[in-house]
């Protein structure tokens, strides 16, 4: 079941999915010090319920969870309207962190944790919820990605390979477009995180290691090179075909 908040100060409603009711207490207490709203949901299935419900502007889900767990839940729950989801894992396995960004997670965080840097993730997910929408008003006459094998849209934010579309989270397709709009140019993941996480210190680039292996489970392993001791550049499937954007033209 899902309980009420305590206050709101601002327009922003926290989904919190944990099933440790102590840990549960102290993630939306801390949320509601920040101003915002919190919601509970102890198990899987009644979190889906919630968010259709709430509509909430971003949902911390733990992975281990009673009757539906973190990835199927986080699964249904993208399904039914995009929001980014903060994901929460006991173990610091990097096959749970990719299962989960596979699933539709934005970002992750490893128990314990600092409840800081929680409310930190937290604050960079919403912002780019907010820059999201002004890059793509700012986009909407950026000419289409086209590596022949592969197609990047970034107005409707659509990716295909081979014909097919591919089905990448927000942060997944803002990635790949920040490396594909220049081939081959290697980006620090400390810049990719300024551009593409909206943070400004590089705390997390294991989550754009994460992220990177995300990409390739679903697009092939050679498409994003690896620089090692610095970060990463996109390699295009098909030589000789370049893409073209508004950037070529500036």
């Amino acid at each position: 079941m899902f309980n009420s908040p305590t206050r709101q100060t601002r327009s922003r409603t926290i989904l919190v999915v944990e099933d440790e009711p102590d840990l549960a207490t102290a993630i939306a207490q801390r949320i509601a010090a920040n101003g915002w709203t919190a919601r509970v949901a102890s198990d899987g299935a009644s979190a889906v319920r919630a968010a259709i419900q709430l509509k909430p502007d971003l949902v911390i889900m733990d992975i281990m969870l009673p009757v539906m767990d973190g990835i199927e839940a986080t699964k249904r729950i993208v399904a039914e309207r995009p929001v980014p989801v903060l994901m929460l894992t006991a173990h610091d396995a990097e096959s749970d962190k990719v299962m989960g960004l596979g699933a539709g997670a934005d970002d992750y965080m490893t128990k314990p944790f600092s409840p800081r840097e929680l409310i930190a993730r937290c604050e960079a997910l919403l912002r780019r919820v907010e820059r999201a929408t002004i890059i793509a008003k700012n986009l909407e006459n950026e000419k289409i990605l086209d590596f022949g094998s592969l197609v990047i849209d970034p107005r409707q934010r659509i990716v295909t390979l081979d014909g097919d579309q591919v089905h990448l989270t927000p942060t997944e397709f803002d990635l790949l477009a920040t490396l594909a709009r220049r081939p081959q140019s290697v980006f620090k993941r400390e810049k990719l995180l300024e551009e593409v996480w909206d943070w400004p210190d590089a705390s997390g680039t294991r989550t754009v290691d994460s992220h990177v292996k995300a990409l390739r489970h679903k697009l092939g392993s050679d498409l994003i090179r690896t620089a090692h001791g610095v970060g990463y550049a996109f390699e295009p499937p098909q030589t000789g075909v370049s893409a073209h954007t508004t950037e070529d033209a500036r």
